[in-house]
């Protein structure tokens, strides 16, 4: 999915996929609205999106400032260093 956030596409899921994060749980530091993208990372064996998500913020869209990952659906994130 990194890969596919870096080429800007394409996405599996291209209605969910680069749409504004909200940060409603405010888990993620507060910053203005539009600071975070969403992306759906695959779960295996889920019919629907399932529940992980690769969070971007700042930078571009292809060239995010800060990469965050729920495997929860927004309960808790950790940050991946070095995307």
């Amino acid at each position: 999915m990194i890969a596919a956030i870096r080429a800007g596409g394409p996405f599996r899921h291209p209605r969910n996929d680069g749409v504004t994060f909200g940060n409603r749980e405010r888990l993620l530091p507060q910053e203005a609205r539009g600071y975070y993208r969403e992306y759906t990372v695959d779960t295996p064996g889920a019919s629907t999106r399932g529940t992980r998500r690769i969070i971007t913020g700042g930078g571009s869209a292809r060239s995010p400032l800060h990469w965050y990952y729920t495997a929860d659906h927004y309960e808790s994130f950790c940050e991946i260093g070095d995307a």
